[in-house]
């Protein structure tokens, strides 16, 4: 017998990558999308046609609506379900703290609800999608250790994720899991994103369809690693004996300039940096006549998280993972691959 995954949040990065992943490991997928009026699954559309109702299976659903989740999962029964919907971009979730409190925060109880009634039936291992944003400005390096003082709404409704994974694994003997993913990015990152919007942008200059970009704090530092590394570590997760919570990290960290760096440098040109501030541009070195890069205090968050750097010592230990891409080598592929898109 195959076994069996259902994805919540199959659209997104994470989800299109797992996907993938698990049907290579002979799984049958099952995934989750939501209602929309336009569109919304680019990046399973290939997936789908060719795996479509044999090895894939999409159900419309949405973590908000605890009897559509209780129905999808009696109905699957699966070995494994993956958490990975969530309003998952900071600076919206001061706009709409509410639904992000809503979908983050309650969405995982909801599921681990239906999992905990279900349990006489099947005994279903749950994974949930943590985020460095929970460590808020604490001192780096983070580690599963480190005290959780979130800086933002989505920051916080995901520590109530957190924590009530933990607290049903322990009150109910449920195998649940948490996976404290650093940022992590690749071809299918949304262009909310600012590590798509650097990227797209770039790729827009060096086909001349865009002059330059606006960005907000350019001196923010992250621990920016590849999500296809990151989903085959909560694969890894998922088959372990014993559920455990874990920081998925490259121990590296960046500033924002670096990735701007970095991408403008996969279409050969080096930015020079100039004034501080919201005066601050980022100019050819060539040219500083040209401007690239100019920053706006609309892209400013309410509440700053300077500096993520995580250590994933356990995970490597335990899970016997480590990053493979480097972040330069990262950069630059998304830059790539946004240009032969916009090419299309």
């Amino acid at each position: 017998m195959k076994k069996k995954a259902l994805i919540f949040g199959v659209t997104g990065q994470d989800g299109s990558l797992l996907a993938r992943l698990l049907i290579k490991k002979n799984y049958v997928v099952h995934g989750i999308k939501r209602r929309s009026s336009s569109f919304n699954t680019s990046r399973i559309d290939d997936i789908y046609q060719k795996y479509g109702d044999k090895s894939f299976f999409l159900h419309y659903g949405d973590v908000t609506d605890s009897l559509n989740i209780y129905s999808l999962v009696e109905k699957i029964l699966p070995d494994e379900i993956y958490n990975l919907a969530a309003q998952s971009h900071v600076k919206v979730s001061f706009e709409t703290p509410e639904y992000t409190a809503n979908a983050d925060a309650l969405g995982p109880l909801r599921i681990l609800e239906a999992i905990k009634n279900l349990k006489k039936r099947k005994k279903i291992k749950f994974y949930q999608a943590s985020t460095s944003e929970m460590f808020g400005n604490s001192s780096p390096p983070q580690t599963e250790n480190t005290k959780l003082e979130p800086e933002s709404p989505y920051g916080t409704a995901k520590v109530f994720g957190y924590w009530i994974t933990r607290n049903y694994r322990n009150a109910y003997n449920l195998f649940a899991s948490n996976g404290i993913l650093f940022n992590h990015e690749g071809i299918y990152r949304g262009e909310t994103f600012v590590s798509k919007k650097i990227t797209s942008a770039v790729a827009k200059i060096y086909l001349k369809k865009q002059k330059h970009i606006t960005l907000g704090n350019l001196n923010a530092k992250r621990d920016w690693g590849d999500a296809q590394d990151y989903v085959d570590a909560m694969y890894l997760m998922m088959q372990q004996k014993k559920p455990d919570d874990f920081v998925i990290s490259t121990g590296q960290s960046y500033t924002v300039k670096k990735f701007v760096e970095l991408a403008f440098k996969a279409i050969n040109i080096k930015i020079r940096w100039q004034g501080k501030g919201l005066s601050e541009i980022g100019c050819d070195a060539q040219n500083p006549k040209r401007i690239y890069v100019k920053v706006s205090s609309k892209y400013f968050r309410p509440n700053e998280v300077n500096f993520l750097k995580g250590s994933s010592s356990k995970a490597k230990k335990l899970l016997g993972w480590k990053p493979k891409k480097k972040f330069h080598v990262m950069v630059e592929e998304m830059v790539k691959y946004d240009i032969k898109q916009l090419k299309l």
